[in-house]
């Protein structure tokens, strides 16, 4: 049965000011949900197994396989994880890398994973002289050569929309209308949708489909079956769920997944070649 606790009472990255410190967390050990907090620390996340979303900087993040979440410090952030979840969390102290200052999806090369994952196997007071000082600098210099990518769902800091996409997220399947919609938050469909249009850049259906999308990364990541995803986001059939994806996406879910695999384990001179 999953555990009760929270990782945030377990982990406190700012109780050092070293460069970085890295944890194993598994959630078999703990609530799926994160609820929202804050630390002094950046936090870049990286699935080992299992998938994860985040809320934070008003977007729903998804980690894909060869990806990792960065978060500044000082910005608050919520999370959601698959049970059989198991991330690697690296804490950057302020100051100490060149990352960069708003919320993003960065590539992780296979060396960059390689050394987190030592660093998750070394105590978290290190001395700043040493072979794992040395290490953490490289590791923060490589870090912050890495591309952006783009797994998001903008969800504005109006609380109207805000209500919406919190229903949505745990109900993906409602399929009420924009004017349904409109109807519970108090607004005329036009003026929910130029709201939409404005705050997220997206018109209602779009930004839905992008919702969905998200969801079936999360999900379809922790192993879940296509055909299940499918239903819980409400599609009448698999094809044509399959065909949202493709359409999103460029791929079939088995493409996208074998392929974001492929990435995560290709040496890093195969990707500059």
């Amino acid at each position: 049965m999953p555990s009760s606790a929270s990782v945030i009472s377990a982990l406190d990255p700012d109780l050092t000011r070293l460069p970085a410190v890295a944890h194993r967390v598994d959630f078999a050990d703990y609530a799926a949900e994160v609820p929202s907090h804050i630390h002094r620390k950046g936090q870049l996340i990286i699935t080992l197994h299992g998938a994860v979303t985040c809320n934070a900087g008003n977007e729903i993040w998804v980690i894909p396989p060869d990806c990792g979440i960065w978060i500044p410090g000082g910005v608050p952030h919520s999370a959601r994880a698959t049970h059989n979840a198991r991330l690697n969390y690296l804490f950057v102290e302020p100051g100490e890398a060149a990352l960069p200052g708003e919320c993003c999806t960065l590539s992780i090369s296979p060396m960059i994973r390689e050394m987190i994952d030592w660093l998750t196997r070394e105590r978290g007071d290190y001395p700043r002289e040493g072979h794992e000082a040395r290490l953490a600098r490289v590791l923060l210099d490589e870090l912050a050569e890495m591309p952006r990518q783009r797994f998001n769902l903008p969800i504005s800091g109006d609380p109207k929309i805000r209500m919406i996409a919190d229903a949505l997220t745990n109900a993906p399947a409602d399929r009420s209308t924009l004017g349904e919609w409109a109807r519970r938050v108090a607004m005329s469909e036009s003026s929910l949708g130029r709201l939409m249009l404005r705050e997220t850049g997206l018109s209602f259906g779009r930004w839905r489909q992008q919702l969905h999308l998200v969801i079936a990364l999360r999900e379809l990541a922790s192993g879940e079956a296509v055909q299940n995803v499918a239903g819980t986001l409400g599609y009448e059939s698999v094809n044509a769920f399959i065909t949202m994806f493709r359409k999103a996406t460029g791929a079939t879910p088995a493409q996208y997944f074998a392929t974001r695999r492929s990435a995560a384990s290709e040496p890093l001179s195969d990707r500059q070649a």
